[in-house]
């Protein structure tokens, strides 16, 4: 089989973020130039027209309702502090909308006749989020706060009348509010009080404007399709019947999320029989037909269901979208409800968006991200495994192994752990998975407990106190794989991201004979100065999963890898980016200098023009290139 270098993987393409607009036009996000800009197209697999030249990446993309313009947001060096841009179509003509550098910029949707968007921002206070409404053609002077709020707040779409707002309040990853905002009077209706942690999530305005539909895990372990009555403030749960068979399902107890999943089942069967009931992790609503769609979380795997609202809480389905196996979603539908784009990827197709006739299923890709000359059959599918843990919980994981006859050690492995830690390893396209699978690598991707999309239980699983469990059951995996016979179990390499970061260095402290290397990308080093110096819109959301500063830093310092650097043997790779406003560079410089001072074999590799990750293709390149040769220097 041909192998292709690091370069050419990285240099696949991924196309999303899509927006019908209401000529018919369809925006997109498209990394061709390197970092993701917005492209459109006017028909199926056309050649793509490019609308901005920035080397910085776009975030997103919303096109006005009547006029050929669009809003878009951008941020500096990965600083994550976006800036909203209006984009003209006709002319090119790029306006900065709101020109403050130094707050952050959440986006907040259109009115109905494009006169008017909304936002949250941090511009007050660094630490918390207003809402503010702005004129099309108005700058930063020009927008008006509606509301001072005191937490993470966001703005989810105004009603079909123009008169409120939604506003959804974070107060964790796990803990959410929903609020209706009056845009005359700036009074702010709390419509989801409740005790512990409840999510509510995906929220969109019913057609009749008195309503709210949603996912919620509020009476379940899982996230379900609800919608709120707005004057009663009662929820009921959304039936679909499924065709003509007349069945009817409960939306079902579960669905589709990078976030949660499972039914009131004993935590240690949680993700045991990859049964479900699954997360229904979000949902879009198109006022004027009354269509819906919505998305399933299937053991990682998304299953869209569309159908059209005939009653409050019921849905008659339409056929489904014929989609590529793996996930998909980011619906937004056409002006007349009568299709809809969707982004969708799997682990042997990369992302495209395609464009689905609602009533008939009928689905048409219209973008074609290159995968640079590689041909698609070379792709390599994983395989989803269980595997036992210390207290005997089954732990979900993804097992890739390359084409080719293992040598007569086995293969080495990379065991990639993923972020968050309220995140969930899911069948996408990854490049760099391609490319370790097409040198002779297997690929090993847990989904620890933590993890989402196995119900609020299992992701509560390793809170606070319980953080060290999540790290042994990267243990057990390690051990699963020292039993599989194409393994070479001298050659385990962990490799994770963000807390992902962690994990690999608590794996390596916590386990040092059973890694041979470890890569730590944008991770968390000391959990105390992680959090004293995280921003702080972000400090109060991380205490909530961690621990806090106040009550537990002697815990945090326990668990902290760098205060048990001693027992770290594997030689180390630390990346990282210069502007990282989620997780500081510091926490890579003092964990390089802590393992040096081992005689750790340790390298560092930090990037000005970055921050939380890698947007930047010849950064991409150079970070991944000297991957590969750290792993062909130690495995």
């Amino acid at each position: 089989m041909h192998q292709y270098d690091i370069e050419r993987y990285l240099n696949v393409r991924s196309a999303g973020g899509a927006d019908l607009g209401p000529d018919g036009r369809l925006s997109f996000l498209l990394d061709t130039t390197g970092t993701p800009q917005v492209w459109s197209l006017e028909g199926p697999v056309e050649w793509p027209e490019q609308h901005t030249f920035s080397e910085e990446r776009v975030t997103f993309v919303d096109s006005s309702p009547e006029r050929a313009e669009a809003v878009f947001g951008m941020d500096r060096g990965g600083n994550e502090r976006a800036q909203l841009y209006r984009l003209d179509f006709g002319s090119g003509r790029v306006t900065d909308l709101t020109r403050r550098p130094d707050a952050k910029h959440r986006w907040g949707g259109w009115d109905g006749d494009g006169e008017r968007f909304a936002f949250t921002s941090n511009r007050r206070e660094n630490a918390v989020f207003d809402v503010y409404v702005q004129d099309r053609d108005g700058t930063d002077g020009d927008a008006e706060r509606l509301y001072e709020g005191d937490g993470w707040l966001s703005v989810a779409g105004w009603s079909p009348s123009d008169d409120r707002l939604i506003v959804h309040e974070a107060g964790s990853s796990f803990d959410h509010d929903l609020y209706t905002l009056s845009v005359a009077t700036g009074e702010l209706t709390h419509h989801t009080p409740h005790d512990g942690d409840v999510r509510y999530g995906s929220p969109e305005w019913g057609p009749d404007g008195e309503s709210i539909y949603l996912v919620t895990d509020r009476d379940s372990d899982a996230l379900r399709l609800e919608r709120l009555d707005l004057s009663t403030g009662g929820f009921s749960v959304v039936e679909t019947v499924h065709g003509d068979e007349g069945e009817r399902d409960v939306a079902p107890g579960g669905g589709g999320s990078d976030e949660d999943d499972e039914g009131a089942r004993d935590d240690r069967d949680a993700a045991s029989d990859g049964e479900g009931p699954w997360n229904v992790d979000g949902v879009a609503v198109h006022e004027d037909s009354r269509r819906v769609v919505y998305s399933r979380n299937v053991d990682g795997y998304t299953e869209i269901t569309v159908g059209e609202l005939v009653g409050p809480d019921r849905i008659d389905a339409l056929p489904a979208p014929d989609l590529p196996d793996g996930i998909a979603g980011g619906v937004s539908f056409g002006p007349d409800g009568d299709r809809f784009a969707i982004t969708a990827t799997g682990s042997t197709a990369t992302a495209d968006v395609h464009v689905v006739e609602t009533t008939t299923g009928a689905t048409e890709r219209w973008t074609a991200a290159s995968t640079a000359g590689i041909p698609p059959d070379t792709f390599i599918e994983p395989e989803l495994v269980h595997y036992p843990t210390f207290d005997g919980l089954e732990i979900p994981a993804y097992f890739s192994v390359p084409e080719t006859e293992p040598p007569a050690a086995g293969y080495p492995v990379i065991v990639d752990i993923h972020g968050g830690p309220e995140s969930q390893r899911r069948p996408s396209f990854s490049p760099v998975k391609q490319y370790l699978l097409n040198h002779g690598y297997a690929v090993f991707e847990p989904n620890v407990r933590g993890s989402a999309g196995y119900g609020k239980a299992y992701a509560a699983l390793d809170d606070v106190e319980k953080r060290m469990d999540s790290v042994a059951d990267v243990r057990a995996g390690a051990e699963w794989l020292h039993d599989h016979p194409e393994v070479d179990p001298d050659r385990l390499v962990a490799m994770g991201g963000s807390y992902g970061g962690f994990m690999v260095l608590a794996s390596l402290t916590e386990y040092p004979e059973l890694f041979a290397a470890g890569i730590d990308i944008v991770g968390i080093a000391n959990f105390v100065t992680f959090l004293e110096n995280t921003g702080d819109w972000r400090r109060s959301l991380r205490e909530a999963e961690y621990g806090s500063l106040a009550d537990d830093r002697e815990f945090l310092e326990s668990i902290s890898p760098i205060n048990r650097i001693d027992r770290i043997a594997a030689p180390l790779f630390v990346l990282h980016g210069a502007n990282d406003p989620r997780v500081p560079v510091s926490e890579a410089e003092q964990i390089v200098e802590r393992a040096r001072e081992q005689d750790v074999p340790v390298r560092k590799l930090v990037f000005d023009d970055e921050g939380h990750g890698f947007s930047k293709l010849e950064n991409r390149i150079e970070a991944y290139r000297s991957v590969v040769d750290f792993l062909a220097e130690h495995v």
